[in-house]
């Protein structure tokens, strides 16, 4: 009912007890107006930065995390199992606060400095050139344990006979995994592409709690998610009305990219066994 109701919720501005059905005017200012478009393609592009940072890096070091981990001959590897996941089980908000501490050269500074490390005292949260990329890589850093577990239990699942089989044949490793492994689990490939897809268009807190709701420094962390907190829940700045209105035509616009995504990706990758 919330997901059917922002479609007709779209169709209308102004607040709860004042509304006034404007058919697609929402839609105009979303993609014309001339402050509302800007920001709106803006948080847009920093969402796909912020996706591909996830697709190209996080999902890559979990397939090398899970070959690792799976590979018999390391030892420890419930400890680095371990060491990767707890990241995972820390609320957003709490590691957002705590990296934004750890960055800030006021009070890591002297520390760093100390330890040789000058160079990396800079204002990283407060360069427009650093703060994306930043955000991005602490977002990285916490659920990289996620897609690892997922090709950990892919991996795991694939039979022995065939890496032995593979080895008799004379395939190496790399052989082994581009040409048996990887086409097995594409399946699960494809759903960790999908989940990367789905939350990272649907993130907010961890944009929220390392440098508010507004995308500083300058919406040069502004995502789809704090774009439409600002617009649908809280009110843009300065104004600080809400427009309820304007927060579902971003919605919906959302769940249209998404479905355009998932439907193919699901078609590509979950084929018959």
């Amino acid at each position: 009912y919330p997901m059917v109701d922002s479609v007709r919720l779209f169709l209308y501005a102004g607040t709860t007890g004042s509304r006034e059905f404007v058919g697609l005017a929402n839609y105009v200012r979303l993609f014309t107006d001339s402050v509302v478009s800007v920001r709106f393609w803006n948080a847009f592009g920093n969402t796909w930065i912020f996706f591909a940072f996830h697709m190209c890096l996080q999902n890559v070091l979990g397939i090398l995390f899970a070959v690792l981990l799976t590979n018999k001959t390391m030892k420890g590897r419930q400890f680095y199992q371990t060491i990767i996941f707890i990241p995972c089980t820390i609320a957003v908000l709490v590691t957002g606060y705590l990296f934004k501490l750890m960055l800030n050269p006021i009070w890591a500074g002297s520390t760093l400095k100390a330890m040789g490390l000058g160079f990396l005292v800079r204002p990283w949260l407060g360069d427009v050139n650093t703060a994306l990329p930043v955000v991005s890589l602490v977002s990285v850093w916490q659920w990289v344990g996620i897609p690892t577990m997922m090709f950990v239990a892919a991996f795991q699942g694939i039979s022995d006979d065939l890496i032995e089989a593979a080895s008799i044949e004379g395939a190496n490793g790399w052989q082994q995994f581009v040409r048996i492994k990887l086409p097995l689990i594409m399946p699960v490939v494809g759903m960790i592409a999908i989940l990367t897809f789905v939350s990272n268009f649907n993130a907010f807190d961890v944009i929220y709690s390392m440098e508010t709701a507004d995308g500083a420094p300058s919406y040069t962390t502004d995502l789809i998610g704090t774009l439409f907190y600002r617009y649908g829940v809280a009110g843009q700045h300065p104004v600080g009305i809400p427009e309820p209105g304007v927060g579902a035509a971003i919605s919906t616009t959302v769940f249209a990219m998404l479905l355009a995504g998932v439907i193919p990706t699901l078609k590509l990758t979950q084929g018959k066994e």
